[in-house]
């Protein structure tokens, strides 16, 4: 007990002395410098989108995958899928509400990963779908009608089918257990690569083992789909949606460092931060660029460029400085450039970022910036859907009775 008291301390003291020392001084942002869009590692110009995505999207992808993220592996033996639907629930007055257990089979060793849904009780489907990536207990949240985190009401009543799973599930959020799920029954190999999968790759692998499932569910419309992420499930959901095409939206809130937020900056949390306090989100090979942000192969501009031409919307905070609402905006703005130049979108994202409470939705790329703190709430939900809303067409909406 005394070691874990000790464990918790330094724990608080690192993150204590982490933030007292960040840079909240927009005076003292570096110089950016940032790699290329459209210029390759061998030097050559992409200028059309079959490049794009024959050559410089996948080396990006693998750049990422090497460097920061890890690999993503995508090969099991067997997946196979048992529901239940749960009549006694919070929201039965305009929801059904299902628990589907995605069992993964790979090498004779089994994962279970639990999956609830929320399918709107109006209307026949098959309906859009939004997934949450959660690193906090799904039981929880969906037995407090108070808490918006996972705000089932207003996405089930805005016509779209509310899904979310349990990080834990895949691999624990947390630096002594994060082994325990995936990486240890299916992908051990994986812990021994400097380039291996680590807790953020494991999650982003859980929401696309959700897809499997949402792709032969008669009531989703697996070609309307989002996948969501706050905060550390922000930058699994980045991850999640570069990699798999599935996605039709990517909505990453407040994901700052190692999510939408420019590393070069290093505004509010670094990458020597991150990378201390939570060692076991990215790969071995990312600890090479602490306090060495300029010296990275890539930064995140080029990750939500990756998405393209699919949509991508980012969300900050006004009093989330340490996840740097600038450099997120910026990152969304810099990546523009491919879905205005390659796919020929017309983005109308604004030059100057302003520190107020704004939203922009524009073709493909969406933003708000809000009051309040770190978190992701009603306000968040609503801005997003709203957004879902313009790409998808509007489901069918209505009250609860």
């Amino acid at each position: 007990m005394k070691n874990l008291i000790l464990s918790f301390f330094l724990l608080y003291c690192l993150q204590a002395h982490s933030q007292q020392t960040a840079n909240y001084d927009e005076n003292l942002v570096p110089k950016l410098v940032l790699p290329d869009l459209f210029v390759t590692y061998e030097g050559n110009r992409i200028q059309n989108t079959e490049d794009w995505e024959s050559i410089r999207r996948p080396e990006l992808v693998q750049a990422f995958a090497d460097e920061m993220y890890g690999q993503l592996p995508n090969d099991f033996d067997e997946i196979a899928f048992q529901e239940e639907v749960i009549t006694t629930h919070p929201y039965a007055d305009f929801s059904i509400y299902k628990l589907v257990q995605i069992g993964v089979s790979r090498n004779g060793n089994k994962q279970t990963i639990p999956v609830h849904l929320f399918s709107p009780k109006v209307g026949h489907g098959p309906f859009p779908v939004v997934l949450l990536i959660s690193h906090r207990k799904v039981e929880d949240l969906i037995n407090n009608k108070e808490d918006q985190f996972f705000d089932i009401q207003q996405i089930t009543q805005s016509g779209y089918v509310a899904a979310i799973f349990d990080v834990a599930y895949v691999s624990p959020d947390d630096k002594d257990r994060f082994a325990e799920g995936i990486l240890t029954t299916l992908y051990p190999e994986q812990m021994q690569l400097p380039n291996g999968m680590r807790g953020l790759g494991a999650w982003a692998w859980g929401a696309m083992r959700a897809m499997d499932y949402f792709e032969q569910d008669p009531l989703i419309d697996h070609s309307k789909s989002a996948v969501v992420g706050h905060s550390r499930g922000g930058k699994a959901a980045l991850w999640c949606g570069a990699n798999d095409t599935r996605w039709s939206l990517t909505y990453s809130n407040e994901s700052g460092c190692g999510g939408a937020a420019l590393s070069r900056r290093k505004f509010g949390e670094t990458v020597e931060r991150i990378n201390t306090v939570f060692p076991y989100w990215f790969t071995d090979n990312f600890d090479a660029y602490n306090g060495k942000e300029e010296k990275l192969p890539f930064d995140q501009h080029q990750l939500i460029a990756s998405i393209a031409p699919r949509g991508v919307y980012i969300a900050s905070a006004m009093e989330d400085l340490w996840a740097d609402p600038r450099g997120e905006y910026l990152s969304l703005k810099l990546a523009s450039q491919v879905y205005q130049q390659l796919y020929d979108e017309k983005i109308d994202l604004p030059e100057d970022y302003v520190f107020a409470p704004h939203f922009h939705h524009s073709g493909s790329l969406g933003y708000h910036l809000r009051a309040g703190q770190h978190n992701l709430i009603s306000e968040d939900w609503k801005r997003f859907l709203d957004f879902a809303d313009l790409q998808f067409g509007k489901p069918i909406r209505h009250d609860s009775k």
